[in-house]
């Protein structure tokens, strides 16, 4: 992917959401919620302060984040949808642990 956020946006590849409840009942694409977690595929620079400062990302390429429902603006680039919001809608870096630990 060569696309670059600027300042504090960052790109985020939206993950799978489950086709089935946890009581086996199948969703249809119309009942399924907005997805609200994803992968940071790119993070832009930071933002720079009214005093001329620059405030680096909280966010990096790889991070498993969750995010405001209805943010930023979706984009297809070579057939895969991302979502281009600001850091500020980035609620929480979400730490994956490996089953069985």
């Amino acid at each position: 992917m060569n696309l670059k956020p600027l300042h504090d946006n960052v790109i985020i590849e939206h993950v799978a959401q489950d086709d089935k409840t946890t009581g086996g009942v199948f969703l249809p694409d119309t009942a399924k919620e907005k997805p609200q977690e994803g992968v940071v595929r790119a993070a832009g620079d930071g933002r720079v302060l009214d005093n001329g400062t620059k405030l680096g990302m909280s966010v990096k390429a790889g991070d498993h984040v969750l995010y405001r429902k209805y943010s930023g603006s979706e984009v297809k680039i070579d057939g895969n949808e991302y979502l281009i919001i600001p850091e500020k809608d980035v609620l929480a870096i979400v730490d994956k642990v490996p089953a069985g630990v």
